[in-house]
């Protein structure tokens, strides 16, 4: 099946890929609407935010609406954001692990916790 705008949409799924790759999940949708406009536009396209889409139904206008990303003025893009991370996830993540390093991204004190980095994931 031949997609409309293949060429664009390829870079898409590849920059979302990236998105996950580099970020891992668990943060709220407007970080990763923003890490995959960089990523897009690092790829040499252009990436509105929230662009205006102006409905019209039988030549009148209904309403409009806000795409997460516009992409080359031809592909819109939708996010969707499974369960963020809470707090109260991060907390039975550090006490219900068992370090598989000798040094663990998960600690058991709250001060110590980290928020930043793939490896607090991946050791947890």
């Amino acid at each position: 099946m031949e997609l409309h705008h293949g060429d664009i949409t390829e870079e898409i799924i590849g920059a979302a890929f990236e998105v996950y790759n580099v970020l891992g999940y668990g943060f709220l949708e407007k970080v990763y609407q923003r890490a995959m406009q960089v990523e897009l536009r690092a790829r040499g396209l252009t990436a509105e935010i929230e662009a205006e889409i102006r409905v019209n139904y039988k030549g009148v206008e209904v309403g409009f609406y806000k795409a997460d990303l516009w992409v080359n003025g031809l592909v819109l893009v939708e996010l969707k954001v499974r369960n963020p991370i809470s707090r109260t996830t991060s907390l039975n993540c550090s006490t219900n692990s068992r370090p598989r390093a000798s040094r663990s991204a998960c600690s058991s004190t709250p001060a110590e916790r980290k928020w930043s980095s793939n490896e607090w994931f991946s050791n947890c």
